[in-house]
């Protein structure tokens, strides 16, 4: 099973994430972004705002109201709807579960872990674990055959990638375990992101647009 285009869209991800810990204005969330160091959610603020409209077209998020601060413009609050829990649902457990050369969408899945079940979560990562061992174990056997009939110089990066893939495997292993037995316990609708407690004026060259 491949990763689709629409898992690869981590901004959308994110903001589907973020709103499950309640209504957000996508500035905010962006703020939320910066604060924490989300570096997977490339090309702020801008891609944050086209996310939010084209969740908003497929009626995965909902405008639920407005908010204004002082001098600053009119911004529009968003809500998760039940299809977009159910997207996000479904993306998170494909990340999961899909082994992919690109570790960046691993690492926004398990930036966002919280919004699933632990027993769903490492379920999904188990899934993950038996991808990844038998991709290991057919490139073992090719490098089996080719020992003694090639000079290593010509198979150190098959190397590297099966010692990639086993130590990603040991690794993902090992946290579906802390899952299973309950080392990863969070509240409920958890999205693994504090919430800002203010939103401070833009300014600079990431500056909000207007009427965000």
């Amino acid at each position: 099973m491949a990763l689709r285009r629409s898992d690869r869209d981590l901004t959308g991800l994110t903001v589907l994430a973020l709103l499950t810990t309640g209504p957000r204005h996508t500035y905010e969330m962006h703020r939320m972004m910066v604060g924490t160091h989300k570096d997977f959610v490339t090309g702020l603020p801008r891609s944050m705002y086209h996310a939010v409209e084209r969740l908003h077209r497929d009626g995965l998020v909902e405008a639920v109201g407005t908010t204004r601060g002082g001098a600053r413009p009119e911004r529009t609050v968003y809500a998760i709807t039940p299809d977009g829990r159910a997207a996000l649902r479904d993306r998170e457990l494909r990340l999961l579960r899909t082994p992919d050369r690109d570790t960046t969408p691993l690492v926004a899945a398990l930036s966002f872990l919280g919004v699933l079940q632990p027993g769903e979560a490492a379920a999904a990562l188990r899934d993950r674990v038996k991808d990844l061992a038998e991709q290991h174990a057919e490139l073992a056997r090719a490098l089996g055959e080719a020992e003694g009939r090639l000079p290593r110089l010509l198979l150190i990066e098959n190397e590297y990638e099966a010692a990639r893939i086993a130590a990603e495997r040991d690794w993902v292993s090992a946290l579906a375990d802390d899952l299973d037995a309950g080392g990863l316990d969070a509240p409920a609708g958890f999205a693994g992101l504090p919430v800002p407690g203010s939103d401070p004026e833009p300014h600079g060259p990431g500056a909000e647009p207007r009427g965000g």
